[in-house]
């Protein structure tokens, strides 16, 4: 009867909102009394359902909703996935929307109605709303087609720390999360260092066996630039914008954000400024321009730090950059650094409008790094595409571990750039090479005219940063070739093709690059012998090869014949080398984790063959 009592309530209120004016799509009760007894209805009617009703009731993309406190706390934000949300958000929107401090009552539609049947989640819909940039795998180049292959380099390792995430929770992460040359340049290699600075990086090759293919090669291009002490860094002037926004309100957001900071902040020295902008709702200045060695005060105001808000990101970027702009140290570092888990819900009108404010403030002399947080509502994509744009580099922190290797172990390639806009481009000799793969980089091919051509971006080797690149190769005449053999195909037999004084040559490597503070680029070349050929592999490039296989493992295995998770797991450890920080054997065992989450490696293992 009470149920009933109030109902009848409700609905006299409704009726006599809407006898105001019939043409309002919603009238306002001003009656504070009135609403009181609305929203204990709305109660009364929540209280019906059963906590079994609760647990069935999810969206396929969690999002932040306002929530008004009754105590007049301050606002707070629940994930529409919590069971709490939905219950008081499905049921309040089909009978008030709130403004402000006033109630306002909806007309009865069948969208209404609907609106809780409408959020249960489908079965074929997924549990998670993060953002990645999906990507074909490259396949299998013809020489005599495409003897060209040109890309940008790439010294982000965001994908392997956030692969990482999702096995540590139980999950194989999705085949568009995994960047293989990202995962291989995670890891440091025994490559040569540069003589001097005059060449900001040493490149080095070497050719082998491929470990998952024997009748094909494996060749590596390695680039190692020279490192800079952190004494010896030059005054940087950084400014930290900070996301604390509502979605950040988790352990594995803000308050980890706060510890990685921390660590951050504990390099650097009176030389330095550090300024800190937030943005939630709005962006504001939390410290202003205060130097390194006032480190009480830097992290006074870190630590004051709270979440809560929307995402109004493109607004905190623009008050970062102008704050950037009127401290620029010359010949200094000037350097954005953003930390958020990627949610942008607000602000600029497109992601277009946010890159060209980016590209002009890099074209200025400021740069932009991203550090990514948390899960469910992750935005890998757009960090990723930020950092590109920006002359930067992009990093996802998924423990204080991480946060030591990427700030304090790595700081110096962190933050100073040693040279810019570096392309490599590799020529095959198609009488001693037939086909071709390039094992990652798919988001940073070019166009084969790109390479010379100076005003096309491409991406950034900080100091001490290494950067390796996998070709699989085919030899002409070998049982590797994987393409079908051609009607009228040229010949391409050994001393048929091209100059004889070429004929000891597999491939022609070139790299162009900038200094930091020049337009120009300078080109470096040398030929790729074919008695360079090893009968196996050195540990650097084994473990590289490990590395690669296991990425592509994740991706589907495509190109892997029979490799499995055990076979990489064995390359990786006959190669484990000089391990201080524990990183390769970590690897190891995140090979073997992968195998017991993966269900056609355990459906292989169970397949016997008579």
């Amino acid at each position: 009867m009470k149920i009933q009592s109030l109902l009848i309530t409700l609905c006299i209120t409704t009726l006599t909102a809407c006898a105001v004016d019939n043409n309002d799509d919603a009238q306002v009760i001003s009656d504070k009394e009135t609403q009181l007894r609305t929203d204990e209805a709305i109660r009364e009617i929540n209280g019906r359902r059963t906590e079994e009703e609760y647990a069935i009731i999810s969206t396929p993309m969690p999002s932040e909703q306002k929530l008004k406190d009754e105590r007049g706390k301050p606002d707070s934000y629940v994930a529409q996935n919590s069971p709490v949300a939905i219950q008081e958000y499905d049921v309040a929107t089909a009978i008030e929307q709130v403004a402000g401090d006033r109630v306002m009552v909806a007309k009865q539609s069948p969208a209404s109605m609907g609106m809780v049947l409408n959020s249960i989640r489908q079965a074929n819909e997924p549990l998670y709303r993060e953002n990645y940039q999906h990507q074909e795998s490259h396949s299998v180049m013809r020489v005599t087609d495409n003897p060209v292959s040109t890309f940008s380099i790439d010294v982000d390792t965001g994908a392997y720390s956030n692969m990482r995430r999702w096995l540590n929770q139980g999950q194989l992460p999705p085949e568009d999360a995994v960047r293989v040359e990202e995962f291989i340049n995670y890891f440091n290699y025994d490559y040569p260092y540069p003589k001097n600075s005059n060449v900001p990086f040493q490149v080095s090759t070497e050719i082998a066996p491929t470990p998952w293919n024997t009748n094909t090669r494996l060749l590596r291009i390695g680039i190692q630039g020279y490192k800079v002490p952190r004494e010896q860094l030059p005054a940087s002037n950084l400014v930290f914008l900070l996301d604390v926004s509502g979605s950040m309100n988790s352990p594995d957001k803000l308050p980890l954000l706060q510890q990685a900071l921390t660590m951050l902040v504990g390099q650097l020295d009176a030389r330095d400024r550090i300024s800190m902008v937030v943005y939630a709702g709005a962006s504001g200045v939390v410290l202003p321009p205060t130097p390194g060695n006032c480190k009480a005060d830097i992290l006074t105001a870190l630590q004051q730090l709270q979440a809560g808000g929307s995402t109004n990101g493109a607004a905190g970027i623009q008050l970062a950059y102008q704050l950037a702009q009127q401290n620029f140290i010359e010949n200094g570092v000037n350097r954005v650094i953003l930390a958020t888990d990627g949610d942008f819900n607000v602000g600029l009108a497109s992601t277009e409008e946010l890159i060209d404010l980016i590209q002009r403030k890099r074209k200025a002399g400021i740069a932009l790094t991203t550090l990514g947080f948390g899960t469910g509502n992750y935005n890998d994509h757009l960090l990723e595409q930020l950092a590109d744009e920006g002359n930067g580099n992009y990093a996802y922190i998924d423990r204080l571990q991480e946060a030591k290797k990427v700030l304090a172990e790595e700081l110096s390639a962190t933050l100073m750039t040693i040279a810019k806009d570096v392309k490599i481009q590799i020529e095959f000799n198609p009488a001693l090479v037939s086909e071709y793969r390039l094992i990652g980089y798919e988001n940073r091919a070019l166009n084969e005219e790109d390479f010379a051509n100076d005003k096309v971006d491409a991406g950034e080797i900080g100091a001490g940063h290494r950067v390796t690149a996998l070709y699989e190769i085919s030899l002409t005449g070998s049982a590797g070739q994987r393409l079908p053999p051609r009607r009228y195909q040229p010949d391409t037999t050994e001393g048929s093709h091209g100059d004889a004084a070429f004929s000891n040559e597999l491939a022609h490597l070139r790299i162009r690059y900038k200094l930091p503070d020049e337009s120009v680029s300078k080109l470096i070349q040398a030929p790729v012998m074919d008695s360079g050929i090893n009968a196996r592999g050195g540990d650097s490039f084994n473990f590289a090869a490990a590395v690669a296989a296991f990425g592509q493992k994740l991706r589907g295995g495509t190109y892997l014949e029979d490799f499995s998770y055990t076979d990489i797991a064995e390359l990786a450890r006959q190669s484990r080398g000089n391990d201080p920080q524990g990183y390769r054997s970590e690897f190891m065992q995140l090979v073997s984790l992968a195998e017991t989450l993966d269900p056609t490696a355990n459906v292989a293992q169970n397949v016997t063959v008579e």
